[in-house]
């Protein structure tokens, strides 16, 4: 059965992640690294409608923070970033058998875009530091918060956010998320659940049929005072 298309409206942010097949490396070395930046580029330039707010690229995943203004903006961008992607590797590698380069088709979740929105760009900028990649995430080259300190003349750079950027910025993304910040959003991340406050949550998941992202997996709790009446109108 074919896949359906994702409903992404526009005029939301969506934060985007995807791994290596297996969890194999997709980038080897920094020209690996630098070549996905210059498709992030093109494709920023054929889709000018999705505006790119923040982005951390891993040794075998990546994660994007993604802002379309339409409809179907997003799916088009992504479908265009991870073809290019999966071409550019395979002929750099001399691949000719085919395979899967990615586990699947992209994660995502749609995202608040006042508070919780700092949250995941710090999340998605730290990700090198807590990996013990890096010693600090501004020092992780291939991150849209290196990139807004460190930019050379054509360097791609973060689009403007929509709430302002905290002045302490890169203190407060070297600073370590807590334990429950990082459980709600590996949960979002996990289950494509929106990430945001409990209202906003609830209205984001109605609209965009995500209403199955907020119920708990697995068989329904049994309710102990129907399961008694049960017994004894059976007995």
């Amino acid at each position: 059965m074919p896949r359906t298309a994702r409903h992404a409206p526009g005029n939301r942010v969506y934060h985007v992640l995807n791994r290596g097949n297996g969890k194999l490396r997709l980038f080897h070395k920094p020209a690996d690294y630098s070549a996905f930046m210059t498709l992030l580029s093109r494709v920023r330039k054929a889709v000018p409608g999705v505006r790119v707010l923040a982005w951390c690229l891993m040794p075998n995943h990546w994660h994007l923070v993604l802002y379309p203004r339409k409809e179907g903006e997003l799916a088009n961008f992504m479908l265009r970033l991870t073809t290019a992607h999966v071409r550019r590797t395979y002929a750099h590698r001399h691949i000719t058998s085919g395979g899967h380069l990615y586990q699947g088709r992209y994660k995502s979740f749609p995202v608040q875009d006042d508070h919780h929105l700092l949250t995941v760009i710090r999340y998605v900028e730290s990700n090198a530091l807590r990996s013990n990649l890096s010693p600090t995430a501004h020092s992780w080259p291939f991150s849209s918060l290196h990139a807004t300190l460190h930019a050379k003349q054509n360097d791609p750079t973060p689009d403007p956010w929509p709430v302002p950027r905290p002045p302490n910025w890169t203190a407060t993304v070297n600073a370590i998320l807590t334990k429950s910040e990082l459980e709600h959003l590996h949960l979002c991340l996990k289950r494509g659940r929106p990430y945001g406050s409990d209202p906003w949550t609830r209205r984001t998941a109605a609209a965009l049929h995500l209403d199955h992202t907020l119920r708990d997996r697995g068989r329904p709790r049994k309710n102990p005072t129907a399961s008694k009446i049960t017994r004894a109108a059976n007995k």
